[in-house]
């Protein structure tokens, strides 16, 4: 089943006997892995993204579990710190998606009864995430044999020594294959919670949960504009890239180019897709490409505006652009996106 199709049905509306004859849907069950020597840091994101009750806001509702192999013993942590699971590994049988934390130690060998879990799980079809080093517990149970991988920067030659047959990939900021996501060091898990949201339950929920956070509810680029220190640049070069990018969002439904967006920075097309790629790890015409597509999607989640007038504001011009986009970052068309997580209209 395709990614987002898959996704799609995991969001689908569960209806209940209700008075009115409205329908419900079924809180979105998510088990976090817990044994000794996941980091604090992960099992905070995880607990984060799907642990408080955000549905007055507009977000789905949430099961988040601590599973470990004995939920009667602590599971300690660095610092002192120390989780308490309140279910057994057994409930990953019911789990629609399961998050491995990664490791304080990236060696640390997971018990039998994790790996064992996670194999059976995957073999179910779940959906299985691991952040940063967690991709050494997935490698630890087979499940990254042949298939496409990240951890931190630090770790991926590491892990391609450890674990010769899972092809590493070196700079992305997470990666998915055959429903196995990976992501790279730390702040990159948050990417990827937050991506995982937007792929089961829509843009709009991801930006709920992140504007709580104070984030962005995603980021371009890979992780290598992280490996060095950024070249250091001007204050007035930062200032103008920042302000064209303000600008850009404002005008999404205007034919924009890059040509554009350098003369509105003072600079030569080369020089300012050169000084923007070095600062948002990706090039200006996929960061305007992404922002469209954004701007799409929440149009077609909010509103029921036709699909020339959404690929119009969106900055498109014509709908079978805008269809090719979707099909080639989403894997799903708009129209698919707005059956799947359309919500009653509101003024565009």
């Amino acid at each position: 089943m395709p990614r987002m199709a898959a996704a799609a049905e995991n969001a689908a509306v569960t209806a209940t006997a209700t008075g009115t004859g409205t329908a419900t849907r079924a809180p979105y069950r998510v088990a976090l892995v817990a044994f000794p020597g996941v980091r604090a840091f992960d099992v905070s994101v995880i607990t984060e993204i799907w642990g408080p009750d955000r549905t007055d806001r507009g977000a789905p509702a949430f099961e988040l579990r601590r599973t470990a192999a004995d939920r009667t013993t602590a599971v300690p942590m660095r610092g002192g710190l120390a989780l308490h699971p309140d279910r057994s590994l057994r409930w990953l049988d019911r789990a629609d998606l399961v998050v491995v934390p990664g490791l304080d130690d990236h060696l640390t060998p997971a018990p039998a009864p994790v790996l064992a879990a996670l194999r059976r799980a995957h073999a179910r079809g779940t959906t299985v995430a691991a952040l940063c080093a967690g991709a050494f517990t997935l490698a630890q149970a087979g499940l990254l044999d042949g298939r496409r991988a990240i951890t931190h920067w630090r770790l991926t030659d590491l892990l391609r020594t450890r674990h010769p047959r899972v092809d590493v990939v070196p700079d992305a900021l997470f990666v998915e294959d055959g429903n196995l996501w990976t992501a790279a060091g730390t702040a990159a898990g948050i990417d990827l919670c937050l991506h995982l949201v937007r792929l089961a339950h829509g843009a709009e929920a991801a930006a709920v949960i992140a504007r709580s956070m104070v984030t962005a509810p995603f980021r371009t680029g890979t992780q290598a504009q992280f490996i060095d220190p950024p070249t250091p640049r001007t204050d007035r070069d930062a200032d103008a890239l920042a302000a064209v990018r303000e600008h850009a969002l404002r005008h999404l439904h205007e034919p924009l180019t890059v040509a554009d967006l350098a003369a509105r920075a003072g600079m030569s097309p080369r020089t300012f897709a050169r000084h923007f790629t070095a600062t948002t790890g990706t090039t200006p015409l996929r960061w305007l490409l992404d922002q469209r597509v954004a701007a799409a999607q929440k149009l077609l989640e909010r509103t029921d505006l036709p699909m020339p007038e959404v690929a119009r504001r969106a900055g498109f011009g014509s709908e079978v652009t805008m269809r090719q986009h979707f099909a080639s970052r989403l894997a799903t068309s708009p129209r698919a996106y707005r059956a799947a997580f359309g919500s009653s209209p509101i003024a565009p």
